[in-house]
């Protein structure tokens, strides 16, 4: 099975190559650094040969934000680190919070075809991978095999989605996994399917994004005034489909205290204008929010148009709804990451299907920080309580949440240090 996996992806390079291309026109990928998933010549190094070397892969941005401390931390005892990404908004995201420090380097991944990761992997020459939440590709876990590099996945998710494709070839997947030196779950449900996986050295502490660290004082925006004296609550990481849902609660809302502001923030900044009509069709007077821009305090509805500063908004909110929740086609898929929100503090909402993130869920529903609502007249009463409310009422659990994340972070950071 392996060596049709490698046969394929070799006799397939060119056209991966015309399909990044065809990316790169549609401005799905970097125009300036696209060459560094594809072409030998575009993989270079400038990190120091004398200093150990970690290399974190985090495909996306949600992957990132739950290793940044353990970044912070090798970057701190001077082990270099490279960061590879898929996506563009998490090449952002890097760049901008972690690569200009010295000793952090970033790249985008490499795609899976074995030339071209020699080249990665000879150039590099890591000490250690470490592989975050779910993105494993075959041809790399062999060449680190052959390399005898240690690698570890940590805050390991699988669905049982995921697991069945994996067991469509089951040798396959068990020598895959086999290959990891230790697997740290995010979850019990992934706990047990590594076990049925063939891995090895399996640990399950809980949720690494739990111990993101949120400083208060370093959250600072345009904005901070409007929000600390207005009332307002936030529908964050909404779907299409769900924003009739939020537009209702509005209604509601709007019939007890006609000067409530609802803030919408959407996984996908795209939907902006499709909220906006919706918006007109319901008379509200709504305003989409670029980054850097002052809130219309005249508008009802502020549709936020950028990423990557949602604790902008949860830092005053007392309360949110997480979204993804609410319609039945994400029975399996649903919940988005409620952790920051917990953090800051905010009373937390969200509908039925939370799959994704149950075993959060269910912590902060023990907390009695997070609740399900079944309809928009349910939410909109218990906002309207809310508001009346101080965020300060949520410090206790906000305390219990940080020492766990600290727990989770010190024990996943013990066992990682043995492979170095």
């Amino acid at each position: 099975m392996i060596f049709t996996y490698k046969f394929l992806t070799i006799f397939f390079y060119p056209l991966i190559v015309a399909i990044i291309y065809v990316r790169k026109i549609l401005g799905k990928e970097d125009y300036k650094r696209y060459k560094e998933k594809i072409f030998l010549s575009s993989i270079k190094t400038d990190r120091d040969p004398n200093k150990k070397l970690i290399w974190f892969h985090a495909a996306s941005i949600g992957e990132i934000q739950s290793v940044s401390d353990l970044i912070e931390e090798y970057n701190k005892k001077k082990i270099e680190v490279l960061i590879t990404t898929v996506t563009k908004t998490a090449a952002n995201l890097v760049e901008e919070k972690l690569a200009n420090k010295k000793g952090i380097y970033h790249r985008y991944f490499p795609i899976d075809v074995n030339f071209v990761l020699k080249k990665f992997l000879n150039q590099w020459s890591p000490d250690l991978i470490i592989f975050v939440d779910s993105e494993i590709w075959p041809n790399l876990m062999m060449q680190i095999k052959q390399k005898k590099i240690s690698s570890i996945i940590v805050n390991a998710r699988i669905t049982k989605n995921t697991f069945n494709k994996w067991m469509l070839a089951p040798y396959f997947a068990k020598e895959i996994f086999s290959i990891f030196d230790l697997c740290l779950a995010a979850n019990q449900e992934t706990f047990q399917f590594l076990k049925d996986l063939n891995a090895q050295n399996i640990k399950y502490f809980g949720n690494l994004k739990l111990s993101n660290k949120i400083n208060f004082t370093n959250i600072k925006s345009e904005n901070d005034k409007i929000l600390l004296n207005k009332k307002f609550w936030c529908a964050v990481s909404t779907h299409q489909g769900e924003d009739i849902f939020f537009l209702n609660t509005h209604s509601f809302l709007k019939n007890k205290n006609k000067n409530i502001l609802t803030i919408i923030i959407p996984r996908h900044v795209n939907r902006c204008f499709e909220i906006k009509k919706l918006c007109e069709e319901k008379d509200f007077n709504c305003q989409i929010l670029n980054r850097g821009e002052i809130i219309d305090i005249a508008k009802e509805i502020i549709i936020v148009n950028s990423f990557g500063n949602l604790v902008n908004y949860l830092k005053y909110a007392k309360s949110v709804f997480i979204g993804k929740s609410i319609l039945k086609k994400f029975k399996k898929i649903g919940g988005q990451n409620p952790i920051e929100a917990a953090k800051l503090g905010c009373r937390i909402y969200h509908g039925p299907y939370t799959y994704n993130f149950k075993d959060i869920f269910n912590q902060l529903k023990t907390l009695n920080i997070s609740q399900e609502v079944s309809n928009e007249e349910e939410l909109s009463q218990k906002l309207l309580k809310d508001l009346q409310n101080s965020k300060s009422d949520n410090n206790k659990s906000i305390a219990t949440i940080n020492d766990l994340g600290e727990k989770i972070f010190s024990e996943s950071l013990k066992e990682i240090n043995t492979f170095l």
